[in-house]
């Protein structure tokens, strides 16, 4: 019937009986009159002849047709722009269904459209086929309609690309002979190598008819690359259509899914690709974790980054020891200088190389450099070049050993001349020389040419063919300045001047600085192999990309990976990170070589295209249902108005509650979902203000104390700082919710029970989404003593922790910000002062008081001491001290407040005090 068809027309029929259903209706007896009971108007009435009932009213008896006319027409399944052609019945339906990357948005719409082709089989009893392309076991056997229901219903979007290959294998395999009635292609419109063999597949078979349904696909949008340079990381985006303008926002995300950095991009009509930049500090770069396209939530609008774009480790070799008191002439004075804002340095410790070197790399860094290293040990060397090859970088500098090594050393990326090269002086004909520009497509292009800066000795190389492409920088008369190499995974570079300013006064220039920093830049961060040997190369999978572009733990069938290598995209290696917390390596599911393109379809192929479901077509039964629920509330009140239940005062009340419930009916926001749960109230009582909380260890008298201690803790934040919390809680590690808490206090007791798998599975993932946890002993002794006599608080601490992924820890340092947060403290008393308080390890190797205070505003996970803090604070109700102290000493109390104080001023603010650190050095640099 045009726009509107019928999904079972025969109910129709029944359309025929309203003449019957309005003669029935004509039969309702009037509604009754009130008339005064006298007895002569009795009297009178007794003559009169008898009289009909009054017929219906025709308006009453209208609504009552309508209303069943909406049931029978409901029943009928009416559909709005349906599909013009039903399922073939000469043979199997055949359901191709895309449930790759792009499909997530709207996966559920494809699988409702895939349902509505399989009932309809169903009614027709047609066996049906149904294959999931992006699944590795694939079969094409026909089986019952309500079969391919439950499989669809199981079927799930994953985050890669479809295996149309398979698919076709798997039909052409269980079809051979067999014709298919209709072939359903519910495709995602994005080209793969599989196109052709599935499509040359379907040709052979010769269906009686093949749909392309969904093929137009606007939800599909990646981040096919990304480059992090010297000054900004690049971002290249790519869309499948681009019919229209699109607005998308970019963020760039830490390991706790915070933003960081966010741009806005647009695509005008016609534009498939994009570059978008984000200049944000290196600093705070290196902090990036992911990029993801906010609204587009795909495998492929995430893109992960690894290591490789985070601070490095720079590992440093000097030829020769140098005086500490004339530190500008150590070669690796200005190198120091130059990198230590930008990478962790280490020196090599001994002047022995052949065990400096090894015990170098043992360390893991990033970049080596040798500053005037000629002649190597044979084990440095092998060390050296093994280290390269998995994906190592080795910046050398030239000097006086260097100029007098072999011409055919390994690790120097072209051929040397032996002896330097003079320039200037009374012996040369040469004058020194300035550089040159820096090529296009170096590491250093877009860098401005110093002026003032010569060169007035060199090493040179000997001239080749390859010696062009292997130079990074030159001098004005075209002599190599920085040349490199790639060596397996990675990267040799060399300085063809000394690291200091007896060959050229570069190392004084802030171009130095830049290239040096450029060069690290580029290097990869150490991975951390999980063996030695052949498996210390395989990385495990640690963090996996699901179909919407969130990173799960979950790692299926994943295998591991070969470190610094591309797997190709697949159910053993999709999209994730590989390694561990220590280091990983970051596997995305598009590249800079990865195409996305539409996908074509073979002239000589006839097809019908269609929609999903709710593209074009719209079932109309639930509106003709609610209508038919209308006129049935409609026509019981006229009843009761009719049978006199109501005055006519009452009756028009309820015709306008009638009216008004007709006005809200027919809204398109009539109803509401209704999602809360069980403890909502008692969340959202939790947000009104910050509270402390403590574990409910289940021991009345511990639980006491801590209720005490943090009520005790609450009353001094109130009237020493401008933090005004709440009431302390008790919280259940079982089943309360966490995340509302900036930290969370347990006392440890052995004679608690020990808590489940699944509790301290919970308090890990608080402590990974942000929170922290002070773990405390009461038992004043070291709770992570490795050796000696341990409490039996201690020893629960130490299972509790067993099972818990925690960092390295150390006790605070004299430098760190809960030193200084509100108070400055010196030591962290409770009821006992003898136990250290254990917080996260600095990334800066063992504790230095001369170390510089940690960046950033990360907070540690975790607090262990053993001087029982609630002990210390607890007070009753008169606010009186409940506890003694050991010694006896209210100091020591005042001390155990500040403690309390300095550690929520930490986790409400984070490191931010961390930043005042660096006021001199930026004064400086400002010139103030």
């Amino acid at each position: 019937m045009g726009a509107l068809a019928f999904t079972t027309p025969a109910l129709l029929l029944a359309l025929a009986a309203l003449p019957v259903i309005w003669w029935l209706l004509r039969l309702t007896p009037p509604k009754p009159e009130r008339e005064v009971f006298p007895p002569f108007r009795l009297l009178l009435e007794l003559g009169r002849r008898e009289q009909t009932p009054a017929t219906t009213p025709w308006w009453l008896l209208l609504l009552r047709l309508l209303l069943a006319a909406a049931i029978i027409i409901a029943l009928a399944g009416p559909v709005l722009n349906p599909r013009t052609a039903g399922i073939p019945a000469d043979g199997p339906l055949v359901v191709l269904l895309d449930n790759g990357w792009s499909t997530a948005p709207a996966f559920e719409k494809r699988r409702q459209t895939a349902a509505q082709l399989i009932s309809e089989a169903a009614a027709r009893d047609l066996p049906v086929s149904l294959l999931l392309t992006a699944e590795d076991s694939q079969d094409a056997t026909p089986m019952a309609a309500n079969e391919a229901l439950r499989l669809l219903a199981a079927a799930r979007p994953r985050p890669l690309p479809s295996l149309r290959e398979r698919t076709a294998a798997a039909l052409e395999a269980s079809f051979a002979g067999q014709k298919p009635g209709l072939v359903a292609f519910i495709t995602d419109g994005i080209a793969s190598e599989g196109d052709g063999p599935l499509l040359q597949a379907i040709e052979r078979l010769g269906p009686s008819r093949f749909d392309l349904i969904g093929r137009s696909n606007q939800d599909a949008i990646v981040i096919a690359d990304a480059a992090n340079s010297a000054d900004r990381m690049t971002v290249d985006l790519r869309r499948l259509d681009a019919s229209a303008p699109l607005v998308v926002n970019l963020s760039a995300r830490d390991l706790q899914g915070r933003i960081i950095d966010q741009t806005q991009v647009a695509f005008a009509v016609n534009e498939s690709r994009k570059s978008a930049t984000l200049e944000t500090p290196y600093e705070l770069r290196n902090d990036f974790a992911r990029l993801t396209l906010d609204g587009e939530k795909t495998a492929g609008g995430t893109r992960l980054l690894d290591d490789s774009f985070k601070r490095r480790s720079v590992g440093l070799v000097s030829g020769e020891v140098g005086d500490r008191s004339q530190p500008l002439l150590s070669p690796l004075y200005y190198i120091n200088r130059a990198l230590a804002p930008y990478a962790n340095l280490g020196e090599a410790q001994g002047v022995d190389l052949a065990t400096a070197i090894p015990k170098l790399i043992e360390s893991k860094p990033s970049v080596i450099v040798l500053a005037d290293i000629g002649r190597l040990p044979t084990s440095a060397e092998t060390a050296l070049t093994n280290w390269i090859e998995a994906g190592g970088t080795l910046v050398r500098f030239a000097g006086p050993r260097l100029a007098t090594a072999s011409a055919d050393d390994p690790l120097i990326p072209v051929r040397l001349r032996t002896g330097e090269r003079a320039l200037g002086g009374a012996m040369s004909w040469a004058e020194p020389q300035p550089l040159d520009a820096f090529r296009t497509g170096s590491p250093f292009e877009g860098l401005p040419v110093p002026d003032g800066v010569l060169v007035n000795r060199q090493v040179l190389a000997e001239p080749s063919d390859e010696l062009d492409n292997l130079t990074w920088a030159s001098l004005k008369d075209g002599t190599p300045l920085v040349t490199a190499r790639d060596l397996g995974a990675g990267r040799i570079v060399l300085f063809h001047v000394s690291a200091e300013t007896s060959w050229s006064n570069l190392p004084l220039s802030g171009s130095f600085v830049e290239m040096l920093r450029r060069i690290v830049q580029l290097a990869r961060t150490s991975l951390q192999g999980n063996g030695k040997g052949a498996e210390a190369s395989l990385l495990q999978p640690y963090r996996l990309l699901d179909a919407d572009g969130a990173l799960t733990s979950e790692t299926g069938s994943a295998k591991p990976i070969q470190a610094y290598s591309k797997p190709a995209i697949s159910s053993a290696s999709p999209p994730g990170l590989y390694g561990s917390e220590d280091g990983f390596q970051a596997v995305n599911l598009f590249d800079a070589d990865t195409p996305l393109n539409a996908l074509s379809i073979p002239a000589g192929l006839a097809y019908e295209e269609a929609g999903l479901v709710g593209d074009g077509s719209r079932s109309l039964t639930p509106w003709f249902l609610i209508a038919a629920m209308i006129l049935a509330l409609a026509d019981t009140l006229a009843m009761l108005v009719f049978s006199g239940a109501f005055s006519r005062r009452i009756s028009a009340s309820a015709l306008t509650l009638l009216a008004a419930f007709i006005v809200s009916g027919t809204a398109p926001d009539f109803a509401r979902a209704d999602d809360s749960r069980p403890g909502d109230e008692q969340l959202m009582a939790r947000l009104d203000k910050t509270h402390l909380a403590y574990v409910i260890t289940g021991e009345q008298e511990v639980d006491r104390i801590s209720e005490r201690g943090l009520a005790g803790l609450t009353d001094y934040l109130f009237y020493r700082t401008t933090l005004e919390p709440g009431d302390p809680v008790g919280v259940d590690i079982t089943k309360d919710e966490l995340a509302v808490f900036p930290i969370l206090y347990w006392p440890v007791t052995a004679t608690a029970p020990m808590p489940s798998e699944d509790a301290i599975s919970r308090v890990d993932a608080y402590m990974r989404s942000g929170g922290t946890v002070l773990f405390d002993t009461r038992d004043q002794f070291s709770a992570l003593s490795a050796s000696g006599a341990v409490s039996a608080n201690t020893q629960r601490l130490r299972a509790i922790l067993a099972r818990i992924d925690i960092p390295p820890l150390e006790p605070v340092p004299n430098d760190h910000v809960l030193t200084k947060s509100f108070y400055l403290l010196k030591a962290y008393p409770g009821r006992y002062a003898g136990s250290p308080l254990w917080i996260e390890a600095q990334p800066h190797g063992k504790p230095d008081p001369g170390r510089p205070a940690r960046a950033g505003d990360g907070v540690t996970p975790i607090l262990i001491t053993g001087n029982d803090f609630a002990g210390a604070w607890a007070i009753d109700d008169m606010g009186a001290p409940l506890l003694p102290l050991v010694p006896p000493d209210e100091n020591q109390r005042e001390m155990a407040y500040r403690t309390g104080v300095n550690i929520m001023m930490y986790m409400l603010t984070g490191n931010y005090k961390a930043d005042q650190v660096h006021v001199p050095a930026l004064l400086e640099r400002l010139g103030q």
